[in-house]
């Protein structure tokens, strides 16, 4: 239970960092950034609101309007905000990079908010994801050299597919890494891009250094 609590803890203060939501909307929002827990349900979703509330990292104020799915006469929903608290701790979220936001069930989180992060903690998430994707390729690579033979074919398919899941989430955390150097070099640490994106125009050159003549100068 504790473990589903650190991955929608850091969502929850996340999504609401943006605007004050109720549980309602909250759960789509949830849903949709959380992959491995589409089928998030109210009973995981309040108890961790419950919780929040009491560390008063977030507070709920009843609203006037009723939710889009409640029948006739049923009470307001409660819209949560967060606090100042919650603030602060959602920053304490961002600027981590240790292992535990390099792991399956946080780094989607993490990476959610990478618009929010500073440019050296994403790096830092970035490298360190890799660097467990990398052993874990090579772990995979060596376990399918020894046992192929014994495999029947959809065993050793199903194998492969994990091999190739991978290798691509490999490349694209090298395409993601690259982004990020160069895009330190052409402008201050702040809010990213993702890999693939254009980097923005200096002089109208992408990525160029601007660079001032003698003429400009004089």
């Amino acid at each position: 239970m504790r473990g589903r609590a650190d991955v929608l803890e850091p969502a929850i203060l996340g999504l609401l960092h943006e605007t004050p939501m109720h549980g309602y909307e909250l759960r789509k929002r949830l849903n949709l950034l959380l992959g491995s827990f589409r089928a998030l349900s109210y009973g995981s979703l309040y108890p961790c609101l419950k919780s929040l509330v009491e560390r008063r990292w977030i507070v709920g104020s009843d609203s006037d309007s009723a939710p889009p799915h409640a029948l006739s006469g049923k009470r307001a929903r409660i819209v949560y905000q967060l606090t100042a608290e919650g603030k602060e701790q959602f920053q304490q979220v961002l600027s981590s990079s240790g292992p535990a936001a390099w792991e399956d069930e946080n780094f989607g989180v993490r990476f959610a908010f990478f618009g929010q992060t500073d440019a050296e903690t994403r790096l830092r998430i970035l490298e360190g994801r890799r660097s467990r994707l990398t052993e874990r390729l090579e772990t995979i690579r060596q376990s399918f050299n020894r046992t192929r033979e014994r495999m029947d074919e959809y065993t050793l398919e199903l194998q492969r597919h994990g091999l190739e899941q991978v290798e691509r989430e490999v490349r694209w955390l090298d395409g993601l890494i690259d982004n990020e150097r160069g895009q330190r070099r052409v402008r201050t640490p702040g809010a990213g891009h993702p890999a693939g994106a254009e980097l923005p125009a200096v002089d109208g050159a992408p990525g160029t250094p601007a660079q001032t003549t003698e003429k400009e100068r004089g």
